[in-house]
Order: structure tokens, then sequence, then C-alpha cells
């Protein structure tokens, strides 16, 4: 008996409280499987001896304190009670309070033992002695105190952040920092809007005081311990990241026994008045002994309501069988015939029309399917049941009329049909709506068969629902076997408490019983609920000999017991324990024993079985008359459990399993214990397998699933020679365990339970004990806890999700989650990857009242559970990451020319046409413009003079109607006075800085060529918003600060609103210079208008803020803006009859050149939509481009953006207005990113029906050193679109897959390259060239490159390289300007417009957005889209790096209550989809993300309103 020794644990009172309570460790890997379905209260898994082991491993984290970060919370979201448990705000770095070691949030300490930035002199002492003399308090939740989280977070390194990305430890240099954390919960928040969305200033420079990043610091902080499976070192630098594959652990324990021999029951006696049949035995007693009882039913009061007699069952059932038969359906076509199946619908506190129904089926010969019933149309899992009635072929439902009267019924009183269910005929079973059957019917009462005599339903782990078939013979079997293993005899009192309709309560206290005529008397959960004495009082009252039990009836009679006084239960011989197979049913066996010993219960009758719906009852503890041989029991280590192995813990560790046996076989049975996976072997004597059983008394098969069934009723173990261990099939039972010393049975765990982790075996019930034995115990509600695992990454992860009492308020919560994590990575060995805490009464329940696993798991995987906590350890289970990417050194550059020569790799360069050659439809007037006039000012001149009321701009209203124009003539005329105004008014002087501040529209352009006219250098400012001022002005202002503008021309109202009092509010009005007001211009003329001669010289500057929050002006020449108009000219094929739509900012870049200068150079109309008057109207753009037949057009992304969310509903609605798409050839989004492939698409395909051909939406794109590289234009082929691998591309690497394949992402051609323009892709490191369809940085040189970054003070060497760059190989002569962006150029098979192959450029990301995490180059953008699949509220998200932590922000649409869903859903996508951990989820309403006018998110902005705390999050969730 080397693997089992007695070991009786000392009996306790159920209640003791816990000395200690604990912060939580670390899990360790983890993923998962899950449990079944089991209606119960905490106390079916209450155990003293694992109680205290919880205890005594959390007690020994108590000492050690680390930081977690609590999640920050909005006060609307808060659930609890009183608001005055929470801190009010403070300036400070948190709330922070004396802590009580006890109830310590911070638990997570060895998660975080990596170095810390404290001098040893800050450690230790603080901690350990506020442990010593404090006691915790439940109430009193961890806080920390003020000094401590002074000093940590001054001490808190914000320069170098550490990379808790990499596996390198240098925490044996010192020692582990132990100091605790700030309570940063709800903390009401001032909510001024953030957002100077377009300061210079980036997120590095953020005041550490600010909470958010104390946070951030501490999960940092947290996370620098290496991972706890040491990884193998290797590193491949290959497409795929390879996921680590977890080795097996050289030392774990193997199993050493011989190899188990099956065990055979003994034989079933014969004894002579044994019945034929079940039926012939309700025969016999009917006639025999009518009187006798046979089932006594209850009221919820505990009364007998009714008590049925053999005789009644007799002649109801007889009835039923004659009704069933003969009156459903015409005598032609009966609706039931023999052998056909009919559901039973029968509430759980009428066991006698059940009774009667199932036997009235049998003598009928048809197929009883009990099922439960159904409460609502949408019950959890009645679909499952639906399916199950389905595949049986049911058409008629037996119920009784209490019944069928409480079923949800139409406003017409049909019973609707269930969610998923077949078409049902409802039967009511009462015998008063029943014919008499005539005197000579009589049903045909034969010896059992092969026919099927019922079909018991079983629901799976999936919370799929099948149908054990069970035939007459193994019913009669069954029924034979457990009254010799039971030693039933006639007459007996049994008292049964399970559910009559399924499982040990059906096989006793239906079955059996009446085989032997015994009486039953059935005590129905609804009285349970009420009085969980009321089973030990029938006992008494009855003198019952037999009870049937459920572990946690035990239990609530142990808990209720105290106020009864005269129990005696000396009559009792047997208590048969129906899950006393759960590992976790000893401790109620043994409180129970020890409570009711001195009431006459003697230590034998307590009779654990195990059963299966499968294999029926498998073993079953006989009640003994001599009891001086203990039952056996085992310890076993835990450990040793999760590889499969059984190991007897000899050192009293706290990782321990107590099981005690469930007896010998059942009668008639052949039992063995086979490997659970793969082929089923025979296990060894110390090796845990599952059990199969060969007997007469089993199910045959899943009905109608003959796959299933193969697997599960046909299995043929061999032995470890090969060899058959019988020729007849066993039964797989889904039992877990080993066999002991003299046969007994010992179960461990089921497969349904079992949670595979890398490759090791959880078992969930195991876990949820655990997580249940946590202090405070009575914390999860009702026990309602369900443990699953979910498939992340390749392997399974541990989700724990329980009900949370509704007075808990957010510090009990956290710190039990916190505790829980540290108990079960402790004891288990294992991490969890989300805990998740939902309010009361919200989990999907089962008809008795148990949680609903299945249905559970199904809402969590789609985002349904609507938790109100949640802690997520995705850094401390998943270890399969791939390693880092370590940075190959770079190749030299000969071996790389030689290369392009031997692998025949074209370097990728690119050019558009020639601007010097003509074009057929460059009229000799045109050509007159290139040559005779350099400047754009003389342009307007010359049309002035040549075409004066030839049109050239109109602006269009919010209606739509042309609110103003502008012909040649009057624009030179308004020039000429904006110049006046300029030159007299102003005294500036040539070369002098204009900032010109305006709405979009016509002034905007006046102001413009007046500055020119004048010899003045104009700056195009976006007006500050008036709604917005104290975030707007501040960026004009430093534009023109930074420009060095010398005065400023508006229009009134923006002149007002630059004195306002909100304006001085914000910035200093006295130090702006001269603000000129254009709306009344001087009448005369200038003297003369200024003649520039330098075409080299200043035309104007273009600033612009980029995404990451730089600003920056680039100087544009004279020469560069005539080159830039001509290009746009030849590429869009303009002259002077065309007209072109412009719904685009005015303010930089191509948008500010179309809006500006094209018309004056090519003398075509232009239609100006300021996008702003499509807030009102979204349909305003469309239908101009509709009514003035308009060719071309140009938007950006935030305008087809607008279209698509606010004209979605209303295609049909246009088309009845007449908007009319067809005549659109080109619709040009400008933008300077990667195209939005999947937002041009779903605009061409929402107005495909209104006539716009999906092939004139494209796309141009610009930076700031080139204005406009590439625009789809007129000629040339249509966009190409190529598919390549995400993962290779994280390692700068182009591979091209097909379309649909795993990782794969589209990219589409950014337009064709324009004239006069060519690019080069070169590496951002070494400057050396690359091969075609190779990723690097796009280069660029052309006639309209910028000539520099504009800046007053002397900078330009830092930024030079951006301008005049050379390769550092190759040719290295030409001059090249360095977009930032990344990018590749692919030859393609089509012909461009000259002939050649054509050649497309592929805009990948911006250098400065991307993130370097793990060595690895992300793009927001990818990570963003697939976050925003991830859930069907999220609305918007943006990514950034902090610390290399990422950070992800969402846009929740939908209730606040919604908020956490999303923090398990984002972080399994970013998991399974871009290998990387989120650090940080926040859940924030919509519009918080902020977005410049080109629809760029600026992830720059939104990181500093983060760390400073501006965004006032829904909520803020850190991962462990």
């Amino acid at each position: 008996s080397k693997l089992i020794r007695a070991f009786v644990p000392h009996a306790r009172g159920m209640e003791g409280p816990m000395s200690h309570r604990a912060p939580l460790g670390p899990p360790s890997a983890a993923r998962f499987h899950r449990r079944r379905t089991s209606g119960t209260r905490d106390e079916r898994y209450r155990s003293d001896v694992h109680s205290e082991a919880v205890q005594a491993v959390l007690a020994r984290h108590v000492e050690r304190k680390v930081a977690v970060p609590m999640p920050s919370k909005r006060r609307s979201l808060v659930v609890q009670t009183s608001m005055d448990a929470y801190t009010p705000p403070d300036s400070s770095s948190g709330s922070e309070e004396e802590a009580g070691p006890g109830d310590d949030m911070s638990g997570m300490e060895h998660w975080m033992s990596r170095p810390s930035h404290l001098g040893p002199a800050h450690l230790g002492s603080t901690s350990s002695s506020s442990s010593s003399t404090q006691s915790g308090g439940s109430g009193n939740a961890g806080r920390l105190a003020d000094s401590l989280a002074h000093t940590h977070i001054s001490h808190l390194n914000h320069s170098a952040p550490p990379d808790v990305t990499g596996y390198s430890s240098d925490s044996s240099h010192s020692r582990p920092e132990r100091h605790r954390m700030a309570n940063m919960g709800t903390i009401a928040r001032n909510t001024q809007k953030y957002g100077n969305a377009e300061r210079m200033e980036t997120g590095d420079g953020v005041p550490v005081s600010s909470r958010v990043s104390a946070k951030i610091q501490q999960l940092v902080n947290t996370l620098k311990q290496p991972r706890r499976p040491p990884l193998r070192e290797f590193f491949v630098d290959d497409f795929d990241e390879l996921l680590e594959v977890q080795q097996p652990d050289p030392n774990q324990p193997r199993p050493e026994g011989a190899e188990m021999m099956p065990v055979r029951g003994e034989a079933l006696g014969v004894v002579t008045n044994w019945p034929p049949s079940l039926e012939a035995a309700l025969q016999r007693w009917g006639t025999i002994s009518p009187k006798a009882p046979c089932l006594t039913s209850l009221d919820t009061a505990g009364k007998p309501l009714y008590v049925l007699t053999y005789g009644k069952l007799w002649s109801r059932s007889i009835k039923l069988a004659y009704n069933i038969l003969h009156k459903l359906g015409s005598k032609q076509e009966p609706m039931v015939r023999p052998g056909d199946r009919v559901a039973l619908v029968f509430p759980n506190n009428d066991p006698v029309a059940f009774m009667v129904a199932f036997y009235g089926c049998l003598l009928a010969e048809v197929v009883p399917v009990p099922i439960e019933v159904p409460l609502s149309r949408k019950d959890a899992g009645s679909q499952q049941i639906g399916f199950l009635l389905g595949s049986c072929g049911v058409t008629v439902a037996l119920t009784s009329d209490a019944c069928h009267k409480g079923l949800p019924k139409s406003a017409t009183g049909e019973i609707p049909q269930f969610k998923g269910w077949p078409k049902l005929l409802w039967y009511v079973t009462e015998s008063k709506h029943l014919s008499k059957p005539p005197r000579d019917w009589f049903p045909h009462i034969k010896d059992a068969n092969n026919d099927t005599a019922y079909i018991e339903y079983k629901t799976c782990k999936d919370g799929s629902v099948l149908g054990v078939t069970v035939t007459r013979i193994a019913l009669l079997t069954h029924c034979q076997a457990l009254t010799q293993s039971c030693s039933y005899t006639e007459a007996e009192t049994i008292v049964n408490v399970l559910d009559f309709k399924k499982d040990v309560g059906l096989w006793n206290g239906i079955l059996t019983s009446v085989m032997n005529m015994m009486h039953v008397i059935s005590v129905p959960y609804s009285l349970m609920k009420v009085n969980p004495l009321s089973w030990i009082q029938k006992v008494c009252q009855y003198k019952a000999k037999v009870g049937c039990v459920k572990s946690r009836d035990m239990h609530w009679a142990l808990v209720a017991h105290k106020d009864q006084k005269d129990i005696n239960l000396s009559s009792l011989r047997m208590l048969l324990v129906a899950d006393g197979s759960n590992p976790w049913s000893i401790s109620s066996c043994d409180a129970f024993l020890n409570v009711f010993q001195t009431k006459g219960l003697r230590a034998d009758v307590i009779c654990p079985c195990a059963s299966s719906p499968e294999a029926l009852t498998v073993a079953i503890r006989r009640p003994v008359e001599d009891s001086s041989q203990p039952p056996g029991r085992g310890v076993l280590s835990m450990q040793g459990l999760t590889y499969g192995v059984v190991r007897v813990d000899t050192e009293e560790r706290l990782s321990v399993l107590t099981v005690q046996d469930v007896g010998t076989v059942a009668p008639g049975g052949l039992v063995c214990v086979v490997k659970p996976e793969g082929v089923p072997q025979l296990c060894q004597t110390d090796e845990i397998g599952e059990f199969c059983v060969c007997s007469i008394a089993t199910g045959t098969s899943y009905y109608g699933l003959t796959g299933m069934t193969k697997n599960t009723f046909e299995v043929y173990p061999v032995s470890s020679s090969g060899g058959l261990v019988s020729e007849y099939a066993f039964v797989r039972t889904g039992l877990l365990g080993f066999i002991g010393p003299g046969g007994l049975v010992f179960i461990t765990g089921k497969m349904d339970g079992l949670i595979m982790v890398s490759g090791r075996r959880h078992n969930a019930d195991d876990i949820v004990a655990t997580a249940l034995a946590v202090e405070p115990m009575k914390f999860v509600y009702r026990g309602r806890i369900a443990v699953f695992s979910v498939t992340v990454l390749r392997d399974e992860r541990i989700v724990v999700v329980a009900e949370q009492r509704p007075d808990s308020t957010e510090e009990d919560s956290f710190q039990w989650m916190s505790r829980v994590l540290q108990a079960i990575d402790s004891i288990h060995g294992v991490g969890v990857f989300c805990l998740s805490l939902v309010p009361a009464n919200t989990l999907p329940k089962t008809p008795l009242g148990g949680i609903h696993l299945s249905e559970i798991k199904q809402l969590y995987l789609e985002g349904g559970l609507h938790p109100c906590n949640v802690l997520m350890c995705p850094h401390t289970c998943v270890t399969n990451l791939p390693k880092p990417r370590q940075k190959q050194p770079e190749i030299g550059p000969a071996s790389v020319m030689v290369g392009n020569l031997v692998s025949g790799k074209r370097i990728a360069q690119a050019s558009g046409r020639d601007l010097g050659q003509t074009d057929d439809n460059d009229q000799p007037v045109m050509l007159q413009v290139k040559l005779r006039f350099l400047f754009l000012s003389e342009v307007l001149q010359w049309r002035a003079q040549t075409t004066p009321d030839h049109v050239l701009y109109t602006l269009l209203s919010s209606r739509g109607a042309v609110s103003s124009s502008l012909t040649c003539l009057q624009l030179h005329k308004r020039a000429e006075r904006v110049a006046a105004l300029l030159m007299e008014r102003a005294g500036l002087q040539e070369g002098d800085h204009v900032a010109l501040v305006y709405p979009p529209g016509i002034d905007l352009i006046a102001a413009f060529y007046g500055s020119l006219y004048a010899g003045c250098v104009p700056i195009t400012v976006r007006p500050p918003h008036p709604q917005n001022i104290s975030t707007t002005l501040p960026t004009v202002k430093m534009i023109v600060e930074v420009s060095h503008s010398a005065c400023v021309m508006t229009t009134a109202v923006i002149c007002k609103l630059l004195r306002s009092k909100e304006a001085t509010a914000t910035v200093d009005i006295r130090n702006w210079p001269p603000v000129l007001d254009t709306d009344d211009l001087p009448k005369k003329k200038p003297p003369a208008l200024f003649k520039p001669t330098n075409p080299d010289g200043l035309a104007y500057l273009d600033f612009s803020v980029s995404t990451t929050g730089m600003l920056a002006g680039v100087q544009m020449s004279h020469n560069a803006v005539g080159a830039f108009c001509r290009s746009v000219k030849l590429q869009c094929e303009l002259y002077p009859s065309r007209e072109v739509a412009i719904c685009l900012d005015p303010y930089c870049g191509l948008g500010f050149v179309l809006w500006c200068l094209c018309s004056v150079y090519s003398g075509h109309q232009s239609i100006l939509i300021p996008p702003v008057e499509l807030e009102s109207n979204p349909a305003l753009w469309l239908l101009a481009v509709s009514q003035l037949r308009v060719r071309d057009t140009f938007c950006s992304y935030s305008v087809m953006e607008l279209c698509t969310k606010g004209l979605g509903l209303q295609t049909e609605a246009l088309k009845a207005r007449g908007l009319d798409l067809s005549r659109v050839r080109a619709c040009v989004v400008v933008a300077e990113e990667r195209p939005r492939m999947s937002l041009t698409h779903s605009f061409s395909k929402l107005f495909k029906d209104l006539g716009l051909h999906p092939r004139s939406v494209s796309t141009a794109f610009g930076c700031r050193v080139n204005l406009a590289i590439c625009l789809q234009g007129t000629s040339g082929p249509d966009p190409t679109t190529v598919y390549v691998d995400m993962r290779a591309l994280r390692h700068d690497r182009v591979r091209l897959v097909e379309r649909g394949s795993p990782h794969s992402l589209p990219l589409m051609e950014s337009g064709k390259i324009l004239p006069g323009v060519r690019v080069i892709i070169a590496n951002p490191e070494t400057k050396g060239p690359l091969g075609d369809s190779h990723l690097g940085e796009i280069w660029v040189t052309s006639a309209h490159n910028g000539s520099g970054y504009y800046s007053g003070y002397g900078e330009e060497v830092l930024q030079s390289d951006h301008f005049n760059s050379r390769l550092s190989f190759g040719d290295t002569q030409t001059v090249w300007a360095r977009t930032g962006y990344l990018g590749f150029l692919r030859r393609t098979e089509l012909t461009d417009a000259n002939g050649e192959r054509h050649d497309a450029l592929f805009v990948v990301g911006a250098l400065e957005e991307a993130m370097e995490l793990r060595g690895m180059r992300y793009h927001p953008i990818d990570i963003e889209t697939s976050v925003i699949r991830a859930h069907k509220s999220i609305m918007e998200c943006a990514v950034f790096p902090w610390t290399n932590l990422l950070v992800v922000v969402v846009e929740l649409e939908g209730s606040e209550q919604e908020a956490l869903d999303l923090v398990p859903m984002v972080t399994k996508a970013v998991l399974e989809e871009h290998y990387l951990i989120v650090g940080v989820v926040v859940v924030t309403d919509i519009g918080v993300i902020p977005i410049n006018s080109r629809g760029e998110k600026q992830r720059m902005h939104l990181r500093d309103g983060f760390l400073q705390d501006q965004l006032d999050p829904i909520y803020v969730a850190y991962n462990m």
C-alpha cells in the first residue's frame, strides 16, 4: 500500500475562520479546459484541510509586499452600496492610507521581484514592521503608506524605461523590492477635455505625479521578473515567428508501477424471484400489493402531497399507455407507434406524474426521453435540448397539467416553439384527461430484450446535449446490480433528494425501487431551498433505511442542524452519496459524520458511488456490517496528479488532494483504467487514467450519433504487449482515477473538467475548490463560480468567472482576486489567464439552479458576460511567445550589389513621366504659360487679362447653393487690394511673413495671392475653433510665432474671437503681431505689384502638425510651386473647361495646393466644399458632385468616413433625390498614410448602387518633404492590391502571400507616381538602396520637393538629411529627400501610359509612428484593426507604447456595463494576431481619441492625455 495510506483528518467545525489573508502570487504558464455544470453553493467544495492549505500558502506571501496596480473605474460603473467607501480625489500620486497586511491588494509579489529603482535603504523595514504590528481586518483594504509611495514614485526611472519584454533577469544583483502600492481606485477626475491636439511636446516629459504613469511604472516593476518556465535560448530570424514549444520537464514524475490489470466486480447473484423485466415487476406488485406505497411526494412545507400506491401506478400507467398508442393521431395514422421517442417534461416537484408517464411509456413500448422544463423561450441551453429532441425524432411531449399551464404561451394561448426545438404536440397525462382503455386491451409485457428502454440526456463540456440509449436488458441488469450492491429488500423506505429524471436519482428512486417494491420519499429541490434539513427530518419521520443525496445536501444540513433537537439517524443503513466521486465530497462526508455520529449515524453508512450517464453505476461502496476496517483514503500530491501520476504525499505539503474510495466495481462489471488520450492502452498501477467498463448494465450508444458512439461505447483496451484485454467492447466513463489496494476505486476528476495547460493536467473542480477556500469565504455569491479553459495562442488558458456578493466593494473584489490568483498559482502551479467577477445573479443557470458552464464560456468568448471586475494575467500565463528578435548585423554594400546581380533582384526605383514632354491637351496657350511665366502671381495677372470672366472658384454653402464665386479678374482685383493693405497699412517689406487665419473659402485664396502681389510669404493657418478655444488657439499662436509672421490677416469674426475673454485667458494677447481684418479692404490699388525675380526664392510656408505632435513648416520655392502645379495638371489632365470638386481642408499639403494654386495655373474651375459643412449635411459633397456633373473630385479620409457612416442607411433616399455618381472617373483621397482599404472599399460598395464605379476610387500619397508623391490621375492602370505576411513585415521584410492566408495584410498601391518624381527604397539605417519588393524607407527626388524645414532658430542642421540625403553606395550623386515612411516598390505585369512595365509604390507606415516591441516593428494601424474587429462595441481604437508596455485605448459604443467585456477580447485578439501582450486597456467614451483634419489619429496626444489623467476613462485595466 505504497500508494494509499490511511489518513483521517481531524474533523473540524466547517466555519473555521481564516487566520490570515494574503495577497496573490504569480500564475505560471497557463491554459485550460472546463468543468461540468453543477448546481451548488460554495459548500460543495468546502474542505477544511484544503482551506488550511490555502491559508498557509497565502500566509507565506504576507511578508513580501509588491505593488499591483488596481484598475481605475469611472464612478458610474462601480457596483457597490455606499459611496462613502471611496477615498476622495487628491493631488498626490494616489489615495494613500495606512494598510493592513492581510487585506492588501498588492499581492502579486513574486511576479514582481525584479530589481527596483529603490536603494537598499528604502527596503525591508517599513513593510515588515507594519505587517507585524497590524492585524488585517476584511474591511480595511490595502492602501499605501504616504512616505513609501513618494519614495517609490520619486525613484521611478523615466528616462530609460526597463525592457519588460525581454527575458533577461538581473534580479541576482539586488534584493527584491518590497514596497506596497497605492489604491489607485475609483478617483473622481477633473474632466477637463485634453487635447491641445497640435502641441509640440510629446509624451516624454510627462509629469511623474500623474496617477496613471505611477500605475504604469508599478506594472512595469511587476513584470520585470522573468517568466517562470525558462525558455530555451534559440533564435531563428525566419518568416515564421516560432511559438515556443513547451519542453517537458526532465524531472517530472513518471509512473513506475506494473501494468494495472482489469478488475472484475462480484458476479450477479441469481435470485429466484427477480422479475424477467421491470414492467413485469410493476405488474406483479400492482396486482399482488396494490395498497403498498410506492412514492410519496412532498409540498414546499414538507407535508406529504400525494402517496402513489403500486396499484395506482399500475392502473394509471396502463391507461396512459393505451392513450399514447391509440388516442394520438387517427386510427389509420397513429402519431406514436412502439419504438418511437416521446419527451417527458415534468417539473422537479412532481415525481408522481413523472413516474406514471415513465412507466406508461415502458408499457406502451415507446421510448421516454426525460428533459428539463423550459422556463422561457431563451433558456440557457434549451437550444441544445432542442437538438436532442430533433435528433431523437420526438414529436410528442408528455407533461402535467400544472406544468402545461406554467409554460410560456403566445397571445393566442399556443405554446411557442422554443428556440431550436422541433414542432411538438403537448399532451397532458393527468388521468382525468385520458380515456379508459377497453376491457380487452392489455399492454404487451415481454422479457427484457435489446430494444431501447429510455434515453437519458447528458450535457457535454461544450454545452451540446446527447441522448444516452439504455436498452431494456441493460435497465433490468442495472437494477439487479444496484439491488445486490445496496442489499435492497422489499418494502424498505428510501429518501431521495436527487433529481429523479436522470442519473442516480432515476436509477434508485424510480427504477430499482419498483423492482423491489420499495417506498420512495421524494424531497423536491424547492423544499430543500426553504428547509435544508427536510431530508433528515423525513429519514427520522419514516425511519428510512436508505438516503440518496449529494454532498451539498449534507453540507446544507450541517449548516442548519443547530436548531434541531430530536434527530435520530440510527434507522439509516445506507447513505448513498451520488457525487462521492468528486474529490471534494470527502470533506462534506467527514464533517457530516462528525456532527451526526452523536445522533445515531454509523460511519459505515456513508456510501459514495461513482457513475456516469454512459456507464451508469461504475462503483459503489457497500454498507458493511462490521465497521472495523476504515474506508480507504489517499493523500495525493497535486503536482504528481498534474503529470497523471499517483504519489502519496508524505511531506504534508500544502499542495495535496485527499481522495476517498468509492468502493468496489459494481456487480457484473469488468473495469480497467486506460490512458486518457490516444490508443486506449492500460495504465500502470500508479498512473491516472480513464475508467472503462464492460458490463451489460451500461448505455449502448449516443442516440443517432454513430461516430461519437464508436469512440465512447465501443472501446477495446489493449495491454502494453499490444493484445486486447477482452473480446467485448468497453464503455468510457469520463471518470479519471486509479484502482487502489483491495480493488478500491479512487476518482480524482472527470474528463469534462480536465484542463491541459502546457502538457500538465489540471482539474477544473480542484481549481474551483481552491478559489472558494480563499478568504473571505463568502465572497463568491452562493458559490457560483465557473472554471473553464479557452485556447489562446495554441495552448489552453484558464478562465475563472464568479458572481460577487452584492455588498462587496471595489477593494474587496480586487483583493479577493489577487489572493485567488496567488492561491491557484501556489497550490496548482498554474496561472490564471483571466479572472472575471460578475454581479450577483447574472450568470446563466441550469433548470436546477446550478450555473450553466458552457453558456458562461460562450458568453465569455462573445464578450457578453458584462463583468464588474476583471483581472487578466497574460504576462504570467503566456510563456510560449516567440523569442524577442535580435537585430542581425547589416550586410555590407559590396555583397548586396553582387547579390543583386546574382539573385536577379533589380534595385527598387521608379519614376513618373518626364515633366518636359508635352501632353496632347497642352494647347499652345499653356506652352506659353510654361515658358513665359515662372511665377504663379504672373500667371494670375495673365489670366485676368486674357480670360477675365472665366470662373476659377465656386464656394458652396451647407445647403449646396453657390455662396460665392471668383472669376480671374475678380481674384486679381481682390488680391491687389489685399496687397495695398499689406504694403500701406501694415507697412510690410518684401520677404515678410504673413499668417493667413481664414475659414476654408474664397477670402483665403484672395489673401494668398494678395501676399504674393505684395512680395510677402504667406502661411495658411487653421482658425481656432470657437467651441474649443483653449485647445486650438495655442496651436495658432505657436505657428504664428515659429513662422516669425510680421502680421496676421483674418476676417472680422475671427478678429473678434482672437480678442475674446476666452482667448485672452488661453494665450497672452499682448505679444501677437498686428492683426489685419480683410473684410473692409482699401478701395485703391497698390502703386506697383511686386515682381519676383528669384525662382528659388520662398513662395510660401507649409505648416502642419504630424500625428506624433511635431509642428514643422516646409519651405516651398516658386520653382517648386510651378513644378507641382504642372505635375498635377499633367497627371489629372486639367485645363480650363474642366471642373473639379474639392472637399478638403485648405491649410497644408496637397489639400492647400488643390484649393488655392492649381486652378490659377491650369485654369480649371474648382468647386470648393468646406468639409466642416458636411457635419450638418453629410450628403453635400456627393450631391454637389452629382448635380454639377463633376468628373474629378478630391476628399480626405474624414470626409469619406463621414459619408460612409452618415449616409449608410440613406442610399435609397439619395437615389430618389436623383443622386448619380456614374460620371465620376476619379475620386481621390488625399492622405499622408497607408491607404485605408477597408474604408475605401466600404465607400465604393455603399455608393455602387448610385453609379459610383469602384475603379474610380483611389488614394494619393504625400508627406512633409514632398507634398504629393503619388496621385492616381486619369490614365494608367488601376491601383493594384497585394497581400503581405504581417509576421514578416514585423521583421522589416515583405513576403507576398495569397489573399485570405493566415496573418495576411492587404496593401493597396498609393496611386501613380506623379510626373517629374523619382522614388527609391533605401535602408533607413545604412542608407543603402534595396531591391524590388524589399521594405525600406521611401526616398524621393523631384522639382517640387520642399527646400527644407523653416525654423527661425537656425536648427536646420538637425533635419538637413530629410531634404538632402545621398545613398551610401550605388548612385551616390543624386540628392534625395527622406519621407520618413516605410514602403516598397513592386514591378507589376501592367503597362504604364508610356508603354513601360508599371512600378507600384506601396506605403506601409510612418517610421515615427511605428512601435518597436520585442525587437520587432509594429504599425499601430495593424494592431488597431485587430482590436476593432474583436468586439462589436468597439467603435474606434488607438494604441501607443509606454515604457515598453503596449497601451490600447478603445472607444466604447454601448452601455458602460459592457466596458469590461472588452478587456479579455482585446487582450486575446492582440495576442493571437500579433503575439503581443497588452499591458494596459483603457476604455473611454466615443470621441476621446483625437483626430486631426486629415482624419489621422493623434496617438501621442492621446498618450499625453492618458498619462496626465485627462481622459476620464470608463475603465482602465492593468494586465498582469
